[in-house]
């Protein structure tokens, strides 16, 4: 499940469960609607995510790219060790501003 809310100073997306394939419906729209906010600062929280498989990836790393375009930051919060490897491989971890202060 893919959840984006927004206050006066930041968009929010948060995803729990697994995202892989079985998210490919609910994603595009929530990437929709996070790509609608008009905040700079979109933090997205994955501690209460699952799995990730590379659909799953690519749907992290294209709604941080489309936050950057704009001149907005993305902050990614709660990834694990995995996840953080899979954005380091794919060469898009500099993407993220990484929020390692944050304990889920």
């Amino acid at each position: 499940m893919i959840d984006v809310s927004a206050s006066a100073s930041e968009a929010l997306v948060t995803v729990t469960g697994d995202l892989d394939l079985s998210a490919s419906e609910s994603a595009p729209a929530a990437l929709r609607r996070a790509g609608q906010l008009d905040s700079e600062r979109l933090v997205l929280d994955v501690c209460g995510m699952g799995f990730m498989d590379s659909s799953g990836a690519t749907w992290l790393i294209t709604l941080a790219d489309r936050v950057r375009r704009r001149g907005g930051t993305t902050v990614l919060r709660g990834a694990s060790d995995r996840d953080m490897f899979v954005l380091s491989v794919t060469g898009a971890i500099d993407l993220f501003e990484i929020d390692a202060t944050h304990r889920c």
